[in-house]
């Protein structure tokens, strides 16, 4: 199902069920890296595409992503489809980039979904639209039933470190990796001497270590 990156090295038996964000599909070079980076470390990755993305792909034409209960919809269904291939004990981890990791957070605040998955993670969570420190998107942490990460570049415009401490303070209720000088896409700053590839790897790294840790 999805596209599928196998796990490389020594395969731990997870599998990450990764969504893609609003604007590109699930087969972006982002997404390409960053599946390719995980499996390095010994994790399946199955990347999800919504069916608005879907339609795009089929008929080129651009149009905005459905409402979040269709997409919610879209992600259990993958979710159930990949726990028949996988049987019931499993470990299975969910995510996303950006929009993606925001309805995998979604999912592990719902009772509904609670034990369907071991844990989830955000790549460049988007706390609030650019520029409107007003509208945040953080209600639902608080009813977490698993493990959550989010990995944050500090120039992301979705979410900087001031913006958080100013809004969450000491009480983040989830696992937080900022990722120095890196923007929404993980690029940095070229003076930083780092490039996307790089930051890329790191969040790879942190995945890890979140999946290994759950385990």
């Amino acid at each position: 199902m999805g596209y599928t990156t196998k796990a490389q090295g020594t395969d731990c038996g997870a599998v990450l069920l990764l969504a893609h964000g609003a604007g590109a599909p699930a087969d972006s070079p982002f997404m390409e890296q960053l599946a390719n980076a995980i499996a390095s470390r010994g994790i399946t990755v199955v990347r999800l595409e919504f069916p608005y993305m879907k339609r795009r792909r089929e008929d080129g034409r651009k149009r905005p992503p459905d409402r979040a209960e269709k997409l919610l919809a879209s992600f259990r269904d993958a979710i159930a489809r990949l726990r028949d291939e996988l049987g019931p004990d499993a470990p299975l981890f969910i995510g996303g980039k950006s929009m993606g990791g925001r309805m995998a957070s979604l999912l592990a605040a719902e009772d509904e979904d609670r034990g369907a998955f071991s844990g989830a993670l955000c790549f460049g969570y988007p706390f609030h639209p650019p520029g409107k420190v007003d509208k945040w998107r953080v209600e639902h942490f608080a009813r977490l039933w698993c493990p959550v990460c989010v990995v944050q570049g500090t120039r992301d415009p979705f979410g900087k470190p001031d913006e958080l401490a100013d809004r969450l303070g000491d009480a983040v209720p989830f696992a937080l990796h900022w990722l120095q000088g890196g923007n929404h896409d993980f690029l940095p700053l070229k003076a930083s001497g780092l490039s996307q590839g790089d930051l890329i790897d790191e969040a790879a790294e942190v995945a890890a270590a979140f999946i290994h840790k759950s385990l």
